[in-house]
This record gives C-alpha cells, structure tokens and sequence, in this order.
C-alpha cells in the first residue's frame, strides 16, 4: 500500500528534521523551508496533508493557508510557536484543520495527523469539490478543468464525465453506469452518446502536448480513468 504524502513546512530544520525522523514509517515526507518553496511544492504535485508553521520567510503560513484552500480541501495542521488563542483561532478560520504547539511531542504529532486523515477520508466523496493527480486538476464548484497547467474548454457534460471517471481512478466503468451517474435516470436515448461524448473528452485531454491517456478502454467491458504516476 502507497504511503501517504506529507508536506511539512518549518524554517527551523531541526523542527523538520525532527518530523521526518518520526513521520517517515509511515508517510512520504516532503520537507521545505519557506513559504514559497511550499506553495510552489504544493502546486506541483498533490499531497495528503500539510504540516505547516505559522512564521515562515517570503509567505507567512497564514498566506499560504489562504491559497491552498482557493484551490483545495487537502487536511491541513498549524504549527503554532506559542500557546496563543488568536493563533488558533486564526488558524481554524482559514481553514486549517487542526494545531499544534511547540514544543510539541513528535508522538502527538503523528496521532494528529493519523486523526485528521482518518477525518477527511470518511468525509462523503459527493462533498468533495477538487480533485487533483499529478497533472490534473479538476474543480466542480467552478467546471474548471486543467491538465499539464493547460485549461481545458469543457462542456458541462465532458466535464461532469470526466469528474466520474477522475473520481473512480482504475475502476472499470460500465457504459449503463456511466448513463446512470452522468446522464441521469430520465434518459432516454442509447449508450452511443456516452461513446461519442467520451471520443470528444478523448480528443480535448489529448490535444494537451504531453498528456498521458488517461481514459482507457476495457473492450468488451467500459473504460478506466488510469492515474498518472508520479515522477
């Protein structure tokens, strides 16, 4: 089983290092320094959850809260220097989702982090308003689609295929429940729409140079949305 992907971002490298010490048997750790080393981390690939300190060189970990909840819903922990309630409070209404003082035991650390995963991975999937895998990004509030950093002009249609099919990665999708999901129970035509929609979605994720296929067909059986792997 993949390990999870943490971002954790803290000035001191010693706080760092101490986390990836402790952290590392059970997750992938990636460690940066300041804040715009982690916003531009944070927009190259995804990651589970966030590790974040509060007083951070370039971008503050308020700013950077900020931004990662404009585009994402991905758990975050504050790390906060001092026991202060401003901070936490702060901290909750930009959306973090949980906080941490230091000096922290590295052990609380890591039963925070299993906690606030175990949260958001039973939270309901038909909440969940962006999708995001290496080189996809997909936001339902908005029908904005971009893959390789490249928007996409996607019909409500394409897109509400292309959001089912990113949502159920590697599961082989059967053209009745593709109609059923995207279409609707009152349709009333045949599965050759779903065909032709899926042709054109094909087409519009292809015509990105260097996109992987990400729609497979299972022949004899529907398609599969086959995540890229990570580089």
């Amino acid at each position: 089983m993949d390990k999870k992907k943490l971002l954790v971002v803290d000035d001191e490298e010693h706080i760092c290092n101490l986390i990836s010490l402790y952290l590392s048997d059970d997750f992938n750790i990636t460690l940066v320094y300041d804040g715009s080393s982690a916003l531009s981390a944070f927009l190259q690939k995804p990651f589970d959850l966030i590790v974040l300190d509060i007083m951070l060189p370039q971008l503050s970990g308020w700013e950077l809260c900020r931004k990662i909840r404009q585009v994402t819903n991905t758990p975050v922990i504050m790390l906060t220097a001092k026991d202060d309630p401003y901070d936490k409070i702060l901290g909750l209404e930009l959306g973090a989702d949980d906080y941490i003082t230091k000096p922290f035991i590295p052990g609380e650390l890591l039963a925070r982090v299993k906690a606030v995963l175990r949260r958001f991975n039973s939270a309901p999937a038909e909440n969940l308003q962006i999708i995001m895998y290496p080189g996809i990004f997909l936001n339902k509030a908005t029908y904005k689609a971009e893959i390789l950093n490249q928007a996409l002009e996607l019909t409500s249609k394409e897109f509400n295929l292309l959001w089912f099919f990113a949502s159920n990665p590697g599961i082989v999708l059967q053209r009745e429940n593709i109609m059923l999901r995207v279409w609707g129970f009152d349709y009333m035509g045949d599965t050759r729409a779903i065909d032709n929609t899926i042709k054109r979605l094909r087409r519009k994720l292809e015509s990105v140079s260097g996109a992987p296929l990400y729609i497979q067909t299972v022949w004899g059986l529907g398609y599969r949305f086959v995540v890229p792997k990570d580089e």
